[in-house]
């Protein structure tokens, strides 16, 4: 009892020091942090998608989401990058987190659904006027159902997947740890630019073709 007492409190104390400390990694380290969330948000989202068309179905079929081979969307990346930059300094309030994230990420999706429609040729990612739990909608581009999941999902990126990779790059050899970090995010990163340019340039096999071919209920991106 005493010993789990005792990690509980280690536990705080190191919680504290990481809501009120500021960041002391160097710049590379730093830089490999960033890989890291870039990995984990985008499996993050993937995953998040393919459980919510799974139900958007009517629990009938399993869609597999994305543009990529591997299990990744760079929406929820990128979305996670500009909570990381713009909201962290303020992480010592839950509550501004929350609402700074949602707009953040309304306005990217927004604008994101807006400028796939209107620049390639009418082509939808996601359209909330056809999908379930739809509240709030608008234009099928953002609906306040998935701004409440990004603002709840800011939350667990800042108290949950910063201090865990913070973890991370502290307990690893730094050039260890720098090179993975790099190494696996640059492969997620040239399966996007495969698909997203060289395949449609070079009018080679994309990952949508490929997991078709194979059987899979596949949602282009």
């Amino acid at each position: 009892m005493r010993i789990k007492n005792k990690c509980g409190v280690i536990m705080k104390e190191k919680y504290n020091r990481y809501l009120n400390d500021e960041i002391k990694f160097d710049r590379l380290t730093m830089f490999g942090i960033i890989c890291l969330i870039i990995v984990i948000a985008g499996i993050f989202g993937f995953v998040y998608e393919v459980i919510f068309y799974y139900l958007n179905s009517g629990m009938k079929t399993i869609y597999y989401r994305g543009g990529n081979f591997l299990p990744w969307i760079n929406i929820y990346a990128i979305g996670a990058l500009l909570i990381f930059l713009l909201t962290f300094k303020h992480k010592k309030n839950a509550l501004k987190i929350f609402l700074l994230s949602s707009i953040i990420c309304g306005v990217l999706e927004y604008i994101a659904g807006w400028g796939m429609y209107h620049f390639s040729n009418h082509f939808r990612c996601w359209d909330y006027n056809t999908e379930i739990f739809n509240f709030g909608n608008i234009n099928g581009y953002v609906c306040l159902r998935s701004v409440l999941f990004f603002g709840l999902s800011s939350l667990m990126l800042i108290y949950l997947i910063i201090p865990v990779c913070f973890y991370i790059a502290r307990r690893f050899n730094r050039k260890v740890f720098i090179i993975l970090s790099i190494l696996v995010c640059s492969i997620f990163i040239i399966d996007e630019g495969y698909n997203l340019l060289v395949a449609r340039a070079l009018n080679l096999p994309r990952a949508s073709y490929v997991y078709k071919q194979i059987g899979l209920q596949y949602m282009d991106f």
